[in-house]
C-alpha cells in the first residue's frame, strides 16, 4: 500500500470563526492519526479570509504537539517570504520537540498577492533565489561544516526531510537536479502534472538525501455515503475557487446542491479544469477515481485534501477516504 498523507488548510468555513477551523484542525490530525494516515502537513497562505494556517510554523508545533505519531510538517513553506536561517531554526526546533516527525516542504511562489508579499518580506526577487535559498537551508539542517560561522541552534544535524513542492516543470526539474522527493499541486493547478511528473523521473540524480525518485500526488476528496451528497459538498471548493479567480476570496461558503446556478457559466471549465483531480461521491466512486489515479501516474504517496463547510461531514470524507485506499491495497470493496 502506498502510504496516503493529509494535507489541510485550516479553512474558516463561512460562519464560523479561525479560532473554531484551528480546534478543527487538530481534531482531524488525532483522528488521521487514528485511521492510517502517514503525514499531516499545513499549508502557508497569507492575507486569505478562508485559510487559518498563515503562522504555519506555529500551527504545527500546535499539531504535532497534540499528536503522537503521525508525521507533522508544511505542505509548504512558502521560502521566498523568509530567510532560510530562520526556517532551519524553526524547523530544527521543531524536530528537536519532536523527533523523526517533522518534514519541511518548501514553496517558490509566495502564497499571497503581491501587496501582501511585500509586506511579508521587502524586496521581492520573483523566486530567482529560490535554489540558492533552497540550499542554503538544508545545509543548515545538516552536520556542521569546519569553519562554519553561521549554525542553526537548534537545527544543525537535525537533517529535517526536505521536499520540493511545485505546479509547474520548473519544481520538477530542480527537486529531480537535487535528488529531492516532489509534490504536486495537482489538486488545484493539474495542467502540468504530467509532464512535470516525466521530467522528474526521468532526469533524477540520486544524492545523499534520496536514492530513488519520490513523487507525491495530492488529491481533492469529497466523499459521503452517496455520489450526490460527494457532490455536494464538493460545491463549497467549486465556490470558493471561483471567487478567489474573481478577485473576491472569503471563508469557505457553504455547499450547495446545484452548482450551476452559482458559479458563472464562463467561469465554470476553469475551475472545472483546476479541480480536475478530484475523487466525489460514495465510497465507491471515490475508490474508482482513487485507483485510477493511482494507476495512471503512479505515485509514491498520496495526499488528501479536502475543503469541506461541515467540519463532521470533513471528518467522515477522511475517514471514508482511509478506509477506500486500504481496501485499495487488499482488493477489497471500499467499506460503507
Amino acid at each position: 500500500m502506498i502510504p496516503f498523507s493529509v494535507l489541510d488548510l485550516a479553512p474558516i468555513a463561512e460562519g464560523a470563526s479561525a479560532a473554531e477551523a484551528l480546534q478543527n484542525t487538530v481534531d482531524l490530525a488525532r483522528h488521521a492519526e487514528r485511521w492510517g494516515y502517514h503525514r499531516f502537513w499545513l499549508a502557508e497562505h497569507h492575507n486569505m479570509p478562508g485559510i487559518a494556517s498563515a503562522a504555519t510554523t506555529v500551527l504545527i508545533a500546535h499539531v504535532a504537539a497534540q499528536t503522537a505519531t503521525i508525521r507533522v510538517g508544511a505542505g509548504g513553506i512558502m521560502l521566498p517570504n523568509h530567510a532560510p536561517l530562520v526556517v532551519a531554526e524553526q524547523f530544527g526546533t521543531l524536530a528537536t520537540l519532536h523527533p523523526d516527525r517533522i518534514d519541511l516542504g518548501l514553496g517558490r511562489a509566495p502564497g499571497t498577492d503581491m501587496a501582501t508579499a511585500r509586506a511579508l518580506r521587502r524586496g521581492l526577487d520573483h523566486g530567482e533565489g529560490f535554489p540558492n535559498d533552497v540550499l542554503e537551508l538544508i545545509s543548515y539542517l545538516d552536520d556542521p561544516q569546519p569553519g562554519q560561522i553561521v549554525r542553526a541552534i537548534p537545527g544543525a544535524g537535525t537533517r529535517v526531510p526536505v521536499w520540493i513542492l511545485g505546479s509547474s516543470l520548473y519544481g520538477a526539474q530542480l527537486a529531480a537536479h537535487l535528488g529531492l522527493p516532489y509534490a504536486f499541486a495537482s489538486h488545484f493547478a493539474p495542467a502540468a502534472l504530467e509532464e512535470a511528473i516525466t521530467v522528474y523521473r526521468t532526469t533524477f540524480r540520486p544524492s545523499r538525501h534520496l536514492q530513488h525518485s519520490r513523487f507525491m500526488l495530492a488529491v481533492n476528496v469529497f466523499a459521503a455515503e452517496t455520489d450526490e451528497e460527494g457532490l455536494f459538498l464538493k460545491s463549497s471548493m467549486q465556490l470558493a475557487f471561483a471567487n478567489l479567480r474573481s478577485g473576491r476570496p472569503g471563508p469557505l461558503p457553504r455547499p450547495v446542491r446545484d452548482i450551476s446556478e452559482h458559479i458563472d457559466p464562463e467561469m465554470k471549465p476553469s475551475v472545472d479544469q483546476a479541480l480536475a483531480c478530484t475523487a466525489a461521491g460514495s465510497p465507491d466512486t471515490v475508490r474508482k477515481t482513487l485507483a485510477g489515479f493511482i494507476e495512471r501516474y503512479m505515485p509514491n504517496e498520496l495526499i488528501i485534501t479536502g475543503q469541506i463547510h461541515d467540519h463532521a461531514a470533513r471528518m467522515r470524507s477522511f475517514e471514508i477516504a482511509a478506509d477506500v485506499l486500504r481496501s485499495l491495497d487488499a482488493g477489497e470493496p471500499a467499506a460503507n
